[in-house]
């Protein structure tokens, strides 16, 4: 059996939820709370330049590479430094939950 490596996670990022709240005056404010703060291995995957509302748009994917643990799902997002990575889908490694596999999307605009 192959175990993972401390070395090949390098970067601390800090993993956050939707939270929702009100602002001071009763309004609903979408907030973010913090999961976990993991250690990860980054790996960008592809650009892309799209065009977006007349705009030219960078779009990057990556795949973040965690140690494995329950309740990460798409829809969170990941932090690395002043980055914000989209979760838009989890690949665990299900026969041995040694890691998951963060699909993630920054898209800069």
């Amino acid at each position: 059996m192959k175990s993972m490596k401390a070395g090949q996670f390098s970067s601390l990022v800090t993993v956050q939820q939707r939270a929702s709240g009100q602002d001071p005056a009763g309004q609903p404010l979408i907030t973010w709370e913090k999961v976990a703060s993991v250690w990860a291995n980054i790996r960008h995957r592809s650009g892309l330049e799209a065009i977006k509302a007349d705009a030219d748009t960078s779009i990057v994917k990556a795949s973040i590479r965690i140690r494995y643990r329950d309740g990460i799902n798409a829809g969170m997002r990941v932090l690395h430094g002043a980055t914000i990575y989209d979760i838009k889908a989890v690949l665990p490694d299900v026969a041995k939950k040694e890691h998951l596999d963060l699909i993630c999307e920054v898209v800069n605009g």
